[in-house]
């Protein structure tokens, strides 16, 4: 299960500039431009984080960006260089599907969910957007599906059974089962 962190718990962020957008205002004396910057910021050991910085310069956006993203850190349980099951999730009309993959398939994703699961440290992953591909509409929901990701031990202990029966699913292939069945 995915716990909230502070960024002191971090260790050696790096960030990323997923979407800088310039707006205009048209004032008497022309244009008054304003950029507003989607950043997250990750350690590639499992932990992420994103944030929403505006200013009048773009390297101020960025920099407020960072500083967000640094307040809004979060552990997600990883398996090794990918995760553990496949979810998916939605927000507003942007839905993504993330599926686990075997080691030396690579990051399969696109737009901003590639830089949300670089930044995590994922290496192998197959993942597709589906409806809207509006940056910030893709990062929200690409977290909400990395907070719905459980560690096989934490489904074990809530169910209340051996670690060992969550991978086989409660059914023992066993010689008396198939002999009963046929």
């Amino acid at each position: 299960m995915a716990r909230r962190i502070t960024s002191k718990e971090a260790s050696a962020l790096i960030d990323q500039l997923v979407h800088l957008n310039r707006t205009a205002k048209v004032v008497k004396g022309g244009r008054r431009f304003g950029f507003a910057a989607l950043v997250v910021v990750g350690d590639q050991k499992g932990v992420v984080g994103f944030g929403l910085g505006k200013a009048k310069e773009a390297n101020d956006a960025i920099q407020k960006g960072i500083e967000a993203a640094k307040k809004n850190l979060y552990r997600i349980d990883l398996r090794g260089t990918t995760i553990p099951h496949t979810v998916t999730a939605k927000f507003e009309a942007t839905r993504v599907i993330l599926k686990p993959a075997a080691p030396g398939t690579g990051l399969v994703a696109g737009g901003a969910m590639r830089a949300v699961l670089n930044v995590l440290g994922v290496k192998d992953v197959l993942a597709k957007i589906i409806g809207s591909s509006n940056p910030h509409n893709v990062v929200r929901a690409t977290m909400a599906a990395l907070m719905k990701l459980e560690s096989a031990g934490a489904v074990a202990q809530r169910r209340n059974i051996p670690l060992q029966k969550v991978f086989t699913g409660g059914y023992e292939s066993t010689s008396e089962n198939n002999a009963g069945a046929q």
